[in-house]
Parts: C-alpha cells; sequence; structure tokens
C-alpha cells in the first residue's frame, strides 16, 4: 500500500463529492464495491483520508491538486495530533466550522472546536449478558468511563473489520456511537412495559431498548421509510430481539397504533451538528434553512405522540444536534403548550442535558424528557 495509492483514490472520490454526491455516501459506494479486491488497510486509509481533507478544508490551498490538498490535511491532522494547542483557538473558531454556526448556538466551547478536530473514535454496544465475551472476544475494547451505567459501551481501538467478527454475526453486540447509547439509558425503560420509538430508523436504539428491556414487554418501532424497517428487522433477527413490532409513520397526525406507552423515545431528525467531527463533510453542506426546517418538523413529531403517553409515562426527545432552535427551543415551547407533562430527570438534570462531544468523546446530543403528570 503506497501513499499515492490512498491520494489517488481520495481524490478521486472527492471528485464524485464536488459533483454532489455526500462524502459519506461516496465512500460507502466506492469501499463497498472495493471490498473484495483492496486490502481493508487501503479503504481504512483512503476513507481517513477523504474526512481529514473535510475537516482541514478551510486551512487548504485551492488551486493546488486534490491530492497535495489531502496530503496537506493529513499533515495537519499529524501536527494536531501532536500538539494540539498548535492550532490556535480564534483559528479553530474562524476555519473549523462554518460562519452561520456562531448565530444558532447558545456558545461555541472551544473544547468542543478543538474535539471537532480530532479523528472520532468507534464505539460498540454489547448486550448485557455478553459484554465479558465481547471484550474477551475482540481484544481491543476499552471500557466507558463517561456514565456509571455504561457497563456494556466498549471504545474499539484495533483494526478488525468488526462486521465480519463471530460475535456480530451471533448479535452479541451492535456498533453505536456512545451518545446514542446514553439515549437508551436516559429513556430507562423497565421489562413488560410498552415503548414507541417513534423514529426508528434502522433501529439502533429499539435494539438497545429491547435489550434493557430483556426483551420482554413490547416496543413499536416506527419509520417513514421501508427501507429502513427492513433493515431494523435483520438487526434484530440477528440480535434475537423479539420483543418489537414495525411500523410504517410519516410522522404526521394519523398515529400507527392508537397504544397508550409507558414511554416514547422522539430521536428525531435533525441538522445533525453534533455528528460534525464524524462526518466533516456535513459541516459545509448544512445551511441555516436545515436547521430552521427541521425544528418545525420535531415539533410537530412531539405534538403528535404526545397524546400516546400514558399518565405517569416519560417522552423522551433526543436530537444528535445542538443549535438552539431544535434544542432548548424545542423543549421551552413543549413546555409552554403541555402543562399535563413535567420536566423529568435525564441523567443528573431535570428536564434537559447537552451531551458535549469534548466531554463523552462521542457525538454531541441534545435529550429532553418529561413525565405526564
Amino acid at each position: 500500500m503506497s501513499t499515492s495509492s490512498v491520494l489517488n483514490e481520495a481524490a478521486r472520490i472527492l471528485k464524485q463529492v464536488r459533483a454532489g454526491t455526500p462524502a459519506d455516501a461516496a465512500l460507502r459506494e466506492n469501499l463497498t464495491r472495493t471490498r473484495h479486491t483492496s486490502a481493508p488497510a487501503l479503504r481504512r486509509d483512503v476513507s481517513r483520508a477523504v474526512f481529514t481533507y473535510f475537516r482541514w478544508w478551510r486551512w487548504l490551498t485551492p488551486r493546488d491538486s486534490l491530492q497535495n490538498q489531502v496530503q496537506a490535511a493529513l499533515d495537519l491532522q499529524a501536527r494536531f495530533h501532536r500538539s494540539p494547542d498548535a492550532i490556535k483557538p480564534e483559528a479553530l473558531a474562524a476555519r473549523a466550522v462554518p460562519d452561520w454556526l456562531a448565530a444558532e448556538m447558545d456558545a461555541i466551547p472551544a473544547a468542543w472546536l478543538q474535539q471537532l478536530q480530532r479523528e472520532p473514535v468507534l464505539w460498540i454496544r454489547a448486550k448485557q449478558k455478553s459484554s465479558a465475551a465481547v471484550a474477551a472476544a475482540l481484544r481491543d475494547c476499552v471500557p466507558s468511563a463517561s456514565h456509571p451505567t455504561l457497563a456494556t459501551a466498549f471504545r474499539y481501538t484495533g483494526t478488525s473489520d468488526l462486521f465480519l467478527t463471530e460475535p456480530f454475526q451471533s448479535g452479541q453486540f451492535e456498533i453505536q456511537d456512545l451518545a446514542s447509547q446514553l439515549v437508551g439509558h436516559a429513556c430507562a425503560p423497565q421489562p413488560g412495559q410498552t415503548w414507541w420509538d417513534a423514529c426508528a430508523g434502522e433501529g439502533g436504539k429499539t435494539m438497545h431498548l429491547s435489550d434493557l428491556m430483556q426483551n420482554k414487554g413490547m416496543i413499536w418501532a416506527s419509520d417513514r421509510s421501508k427501507r429502513r424497517l427492513a433493515k431494523l428487522k435483520e438487526r434484530a433477527a440477528r440480535a434475537a430481539a423479539f420483543n418489537y413490532r414495525a411500523a410504517e409513520w410519516d410522522g404526521g397526525a394519523k398515529l400507527p397504533t392508537k397504544t397508550k406507552f409507558d414511554g416514547v423515545l422522539v430521536d428525531a431528525p435533525c441538522s445533525g451538528i453534533g455528528t460534525w467531527q464524524r462526518n466533516p463533510h456535513a459541516r459545509w453542506t448544512t445551511q441555516p434553512v436545515d436547521v430552521s426546517e427541521l425544528a418545525v418538523v420535531q415539533q410537530h413529531l412531539l405534538e403528535h405522540v404526545a397524546p400516546s403517553v400514558k399518565s405517569g409515562g416519560r417522552l423522551i426527545y433526543a436530537v444528535c444536534t445542538l443549535a438552539r432552535a431544535e434544542t432548548s427551543a424545542i423543549a421551552a415551547a413543549f413546555n409552554a403548550a403541555h402543562p399535563e407533562f413535567e420536566p423529568a430527570p435525564v441523567f443528573a438534570a431535570v428536564g434537559s442535558t447537552t451531551l458535549w462531544a469534548h466531554e463523552i468523546n462521542a457525538n454531541g446530543m441534545f435529550v429532553a424528557a418529561w413525565r405526564r403528570k
């Protein structure tokens, strides 16, 4: 594997991105296509090079060739890794994020900007009964120290293709960011309860709720996408999660069920600002209009699911973004419109909390919790 091979392949993918394909999609397409024809190390290095390019994009010289720009970005990443303070906070504030962000956030911590420039870590979530076995089998697993309830969360530091390992194939663990795992713990579902994962996507949080409930009770998992629900069913079969029911729901007033729930999780679609460390290309494609449009969607989702929460039940709102309009403003609007709900504990806070990337070494996340009186 040569440096020029990595630079040339990264440049080819970046040309696709310039033509309109999101970086993560272009990488997924190319790396899947070459899975059987190129070495895993090459695919890994190409992926790293592409994302590093977008992490340091505003430091690069546009007139240089893409290969030279990628190499310059990799050099900057190495320099930053050796000495993070070598990049001044003022430079990070001016170059690491788009200019419009300052108007959308209450504060932009310098430590968060610094975290955005670090390469992200890989988190896995073991099933409760399999955590010791998974750690022993994969070996390169570092337990999380971020939260006392996270006995099943591990930072994976190895180089194996986890999808090909026996513990993954047998459903003993999932690849899931630590912030997403914390959302499951914020829900705190109990065995035998009835829950609704209203925006389930491909089912990562549904699987976590199922494990926390010891496969007892019932989880309704809904999404507007048939493709995502099909993926959810595939993951559930591998994980031997049987206490769920999948249903299509477009997020509108017509609900997929008349069931009253002990808990409802709204892991709402959002602008994804909290994922900018893992997906730096999104820093330069997300716009303020995305924030404002998604805030309307988020408010409607909460309005539509609220009647499904039974007396004493919990409503959890989670978004992997940090924009005011999608976080504290949504929570404040719901508080004002729904006196039948009261703010509920979420970890050490009451009502809501922000999980900062630099504090948990994972995606940024906002979580709000209510209890129906």
